[in-house]
């Protein structure tokens, strides 16, 4: 792990940049003014340090279209990239006026006439013209969303990177699942390797919990320990290097007592994959990766079917849920999804699969390479 803090590869950065300036010129964004962490990062190439937590809008970045030139809030030059000079950055600041001062002095901020923002508080909603006297404020995040839908090739191999992290620290937990063992053991042991592999951020709260057999979308009401027969599902998801990597995959707790009853549902995930993953291709529309569960006979998950896996949330959410959404979106080479098995039976359990996919021009290609188990 490295000891100090780093700008993203440039040809990574400039590459999203380059994908973000030509979603401004198609949005008709003269600037972009960012307060999402994600966004920020997407844009700059830089790792931002004591931003953890909730907390409100504000101009953390600001790029203009005219020059491509980034301005960056920060009060420091580590992992600031060299193509956004000492003098672009400008410090935190308890009073927004002072803010909104150094925006007015951006080249290009008088004469601006569409200013997009990703994000906008009441108090910068009042403030932002100031900065723009001249510009119409619109909404920035429909650029940055079509922006960030498409990966570049950059992209996909730092997605490969994450998830190999989180398929090292799937099989650690994996080597470790006993009757006996707790849930909490399970997690801290997948959280440790993690941890080995340089990524100290999971990118998800529930690591390790048993499938109930009771009710099919719930864990096991009880002390937290694994018992024999029981079908216990893993999800590791680590951000690494800005990027969410992801895989999930469901072991019985010991093969002699689960095997017999686990075969028929580990089949039926079978069947409900080859339907999914046949649906990941370009062109297709999303709502075929919800009729895959109704072509298999299985009830539509309460999570998301498939969702865009980059940096933070990125677009499109698949869920029956959203079904105008969904119906709207068309699958497109570049994507990179993550794409949610779920079957379940009384008496058994659960099997919860998640793999990560990348839409190719020929089709898809699936990122994760976990094992699952089977008889």
């Amino acid at each position: 792990m490295a000891t100090e803090v780093l700008p993203d590869d440039r040809a990574l950065r400039l590459g999203r940049r380059q994908r973000a300036l030509r979603q401004m010129a198609a949005h008709d964004l003269d600037v972009l003014v960012l307060g999402r962490q994600a966004n920020v990062r997407y844009v700059s190439g830089t790792p931002q340090l004591w931003i953890a937590g909730t907390r409100p809008f504000g101009p953390a970045c600001v790029l203009v279209r005219a020059t491509g030139v980034v301005h960056l809030l920060s009060t420091w030059d580590e992992g600031v990239p060299d193509d956004i000079p000492h003098e672009n950055l400008y410090g935190i600041s308890w009073n927004p006026a002072n803010t909104i001062s150094v925006l007015q002095r951006i080249e290009g901020a008088a004469t601006a006439k569409r200013v997009g923002t990703d994000a906008l508080s009441p108090v910068f909603a009042d403030l932002m013209p100031k900065a723009f006297p001249n510009a119409e404020l619109v909404d920035g995040e429909l650029a940055m969303r079509a922006a960030r839908r498409i990966k570049t090739d950059e992209e996909v191999v730092a997605l490969r990177e994450a998830i190999a992290v989180a398929e090292s620290g799937l099989a650690a937990a994996v080597s470790e699942l006993r009757p006996g063992v707790s849930e909490q053991t399970l997690a801290g042991v997948l959280l440790e390797a993690l941890a080995a592999g340089g990524v100290s951020t999971p990118s998800n709260q529930d690591v390790a919990w048993v499938t109930s057999r009771d009710h099919p979308w719930r864990r096991v009401n009880g002390d937290g320990r694994v018992r024999a027969g029981d079908l216990v599902a893993l999800s590791a998801g680590v951000l690494a290097g800005g990027y969410i990597g992801e895989v999930g995959r469901t072991w019985p707790a010991d093969l002699a007592s689960g095997a017999i009853g686990a075969m028929s549902l580990y089949g039926r995930w079978d069947s409900l994959w080859d339907r999914l993953i046949a649906a990941c291709r370009p062109g297709a529309q999303a709502a075929e990766l919800l009729a895959a569960y109704r072509h298999a006979g299985e009830p539509a998950p309460p999570m998301p079917v498939a969702r865009g896996l980059g940096m933070g949330f990125d677009p499109p959410v698949v869920s029956q849920h959203l079904p105008a959404t969904v119906g709207e979106e068309r699958l497109e080479p570049g994507m990179v999804l993550a794409v949610t098995g779920y079957v379940w039976e009384s008496g058994i359990g659960a099997v919860f699969g998640r793999e990560a996919v990348l839409i190719t021009d020929g089709g898809s290609e699936v990122l994760t390479s976990s094992p699952f188990w089977c008889a």
